[in-house]
């Protein structure tokens, strides 16, 4: 884990306060930002938010998904806690905290937008932090490839759908356009991008090439891109935050719950199906997480800079990674309890 990833909630922190800062002391930056826009999609946030993730989308490698029959149950897993559990329980969760237990202290159009946040970090699994977790735990690579592959195939899909349904039931009127066009931006155009890239990159250079020079250098475009987009947010953000700081304790209760729960789901399942601890960690962890860098674009596109869900879906990258590096040393100390037959690692044909 290098110093961005492993200390990912100080520079989230860092971030939050410099932006606040900014928006007090030098309004005019916000302002004059605020200017460019297309279509409700502010341009020098979708500029910063495709230098998040291309990175990311240069990792996965499809031709993996070969592979998907030599261990069944970890895919079978990680795509039914994903899809049809994780989303609905986050749901759950939040919409009981947020309109029932936060309700004298949270105006229903506050607690709306947070629930909605709460709701695009629940429809969007992990994909890039997920291989730290996986190496922590000293899981097969070859595998989480794979779930992360197939999950975002999956997301293709299925992202959209489900945050229009629970935005709906949540008395959330979002235009369907607004979610594709989000989808487009932030999940087909990466994606078919770094396909693009990653198979000419490797045919021009080699695999070797591609991943310990090119990858390395691009690498630092992503914590730099989520850092800006913070800092940003932040400034439209900060008078929020000064007038009701607990507003941050409010949105992290439900997200932590949710956090635990759905990886007691996943890790005791896999535990009860008797999957190598080296697929079951890694299996855990990527339903816990949470492709934050996704649910904050989203939400800034169908929400706005200013708004309670773009706020929610910020406190989910602040109390992530301590809360991810909990639960990866709980699955480190319970090893023993998982078979030790370890499975072949799946490798690209």
């Amino acid at each position: 884990m290098g110093i961005f990833e492993r200390f990912l909630s100080i520079w989230v922190a860092l971030a939050i306060v410099a932006g606040v800062l900014i928006g007090q002391f030098a309004p005019s930056v916000p302002e004059t930002l605020s200017r460019f826009e297309y279509a409700q999609v502010s341009i020098p946030v979708a500029i910063l938010i495709w230098a998040m993730i291309f990175p990311m989308m240069l990792q996965i490698d499809f031709a993996s998904i070969k592979g998907v029959r030599r261990q069944p149950k970890g895919l079978v897993i990680t795509t039914t806690v994903n899809w049809l559990i994780k989303p609905f329980t986050m749901f759950a969760v939040a919409w009981f905290f947020f309109m029932v237990v936060f309700e004298p202290f949270l105006p229903t159009a506050t607690a709306r937008e947070y629930l909605a946040g709460a709701i695009l970090l629940g429809a969007a699994p992990c994909t890039a932090m997920v291989f730290v977790w996986s190496y922590l735990t000293r899981g097969d690579a070859g595998y989480t490839l794979v779930q992360v592959a197939l999950n975002d195939l999956i997301m293709l899909v299925a992202f959209a759908p489900i945050v229009v349904l629970l935005l709906g039931i949540s008395n959330i009127q979002v235009p369907w356009d607004t979610v594709l066009l989000s989808v487009l931006l932030y999940i087909v155009i990466p994606l078919s991008a770094g396909y693009v890239v990653r198979k000419s990159m490797i045919k021009r250079h080699g695999l070797d090439w591609f991943q310990n020079v090119f990858l390395k250098r691009v690498g630092p475009i992503t914590p730099v891109g989520l850092i800006v987009t913070l800092v940003l947010l932040f400034a439209f953000q900060g008078d929020v935050i000064l007038s009701n700081p607990l507003h941050i304790a409010f949105i992290a209760v439900p997200l932590i719950i949710q956090t635990i729960l759905i990886f007691a789901i996943a890790y005791g399942w896999a535990k009860l199906w008797r999957v190598p601890h080296c697929v079951a960690a890694p299996t855990g962890l990527i339903g816990a997480s949470n492709f934050f860098e996704l649910a904050v674009a989203v939400a800034i596109a169908l929400f706005g800079l200013q708004s309670g869900a773009a706020l929610a879906t910020v406190v989910g990258v602040l109390v992530e990674v301590p809360l991810m590096l909990a639960l990866v040393r709980f699955a480190n100390k319970t090893r023993h309890h998982f078979p030790d037959a370890e499975p072949k690692t799946i490798r690209a044909r």
